[in-house]
């Protein structure tokens, strides 16, 4: 059962130097651009982070420093790939909370303005989850019927993410074969910033997501807590997060 499209979706997968979105970098992109007629672009990359690969992440993706040294940085790519989504709906595997998230913070590092809030986010894994509750290679041999080779390659999760989506929407008549659809059905909550430090309510507000403000206004924590702002400044939140407090800041400041 093919994608309906009515444009490109670019499935995505990353692999990383770590978790932290604020701080780690990407070793490897691989995307899948389905077009509307059914064709489909591979392309896979190694990046070199310009940071020390640890070990740890090494013995997930299997990527060291000497693979990557005379790889391209995210900065001399990043023009190229913003270029390649351009009108891309986007989908991934927890790719709402980690690959998007993560991919945007080097888009604005190498000083590229690329916003997927007006993109449709298809995350494989909350339909999964919301689904059966697996992982990526559980899914992989239970809507597919086959073990998933060479995990954490980002071409081979890549493959695997997109075929389960296609297995999804077999399986289940429920799901519509509309991305915006499954955009609205895999998302699990209205993120204002890809991280989801910020959200919206029911009735469009912007509402504090973690911490000991978690569950009041924006502007009303900026308003009864002045320090919070510096303290988001300063702290390790990814620049994205910084952005859009800063946007709220100035729109609650010069309304």
């Amino acid at each position: 059962m093919p994608l309906q499209l009515s444009h490109p979706i670019a499935i995505f997968d990353l692999e990383t130097t770590g978790i932290d979105v604020a701080r780690d970098r990407i070793v490897e992109i691989s995307v899948i651009k389905v077009l509307p007629d059914g064709g489909e672009e591979v392309k896979t990359r190694r990046i070199n982070p310009t940071i020390p690969i640890p070990a740890e992440a090494t013995a997930v993706h299997g990527i060291t420093d000497d693979d990557v040294k005379h790889c391209p940085t995210f900065r001399e790519v990043a023009n190229s790939l913003a270029a390649y989504l351009e009108g891309c709906d986007v989908a991934g595997y927890n790719s709402t909370k980690f690959d998007v998230p993560l991919l945007v913070e080097e888009f604005l590092r190498a000083g590229v303005e690329v916003d997927f809030r007006n993109r449709r986010l298809v995350d494989v894994q909350n339909i999964f989850h919301r689904m059966e509750q697996r992982t990526l290679a559980a899914a992989y041999k239970f809507y597919c019927q086959k073990e998933l080779d060479n995990a954490h390659s980002a071409e081979a999760d890549t493959r695997a993410t997109y075929e389960v989506l296609l297995a999804q929407l077999r399986r289940y008549p429920e799901l519509q074969n509309d991305v915006p659809f499954l955009a609205e059905f895999s998302a699990k909550n209205r993120n204002v910033d890809y991280a989801g430090r910020v959200v919206l309510d029911s009735n469009g507000n912007e509402i504090i997501n973690f911490g000991k403000h978690k569950g009041r206004k924006v502007v009303d924590v900026l308003a009864s807590d002045p320090s919070y702002y510096s303290w988001i400044m300063n702290g390790a939140f990814t620049l994205d997060t910084k952005r859009v407090l800063t946007q709220i800041k100035q729109r609650r400041l010069h309304p």
